[in-house]
């Protein structure tokens, strides 16, 4: 497999993994799936978050991680995926208001924007269950438990975005 991730620190912090970890994250998410691609993963702060999330999907709140599929025209066969950003203080404090390790948070939020590009979704209950499932399977296989075990969730609503 080779998968090549291109790390974008914008907003650096003590919980922020290594490049090694991340990449590990993102092989793990698109093992079963393809045998090249190349992904971009952004760290940034609250300003950027919001910023990107408003102007994509009309929120004016930062989420956690914003999934950008990338929009190829016909022709050369490239190993483009797209984008990741993920927000630091978003993903620091959802960890801490629902008691989970950060690191295993961060390895959740890489897993699930990568389960994004691929073509995953979270819009209707069987979508969300699919995505869940595989999101649990790939966590488990890396020593992290399952993200969803104590959320009392309604609907099929994810915290995270695709656009």
């Amino acid at each position: 497999m080779n998968v090549t991730v291109d790390l974008q620190i914008a907003d650096p912090g003590l919980s922020v993994p290594s490049p090694a970890r991340i990449s590990s994250w993102v092989e793990a998410a698109v093992a079963d799936s393809i045998e090249s691609c190349e992904i971009c993963v952004r760290i940034v702060g609250q300003r950027e978050g919001r910023r990107l999330n408003e102007r994509f999907r009309g929120r004016s709140t930062a989420t956690n991680v914003l999934a950008f599929a990338a929009d190829l025209p016909a022709g050369p066969d490239l190993p483009l995926m797209g984008d990741l950003v993920i927000c630091r203080p978003v993903v620091e404090r959802e960890a801490a208001e629902q008691g989970k390790m950060v690191e295993a948070h961060w390895a959740h939020m890489v897993v699930h924007g990568t389960l994004h590009l691929l073509g995953y979704d979270h819009g209707t209950e069987q979508e969300a269950e699919r995505m869940e499932a595989r999101e649990v399977q790939i966590l488990a296989a890396l020593g992290y438990p399952d993200p969803y075990q104590e959320l009392d969730r309604e609907g099929p609503s994810a915290p995270s975005a695709v656009v």
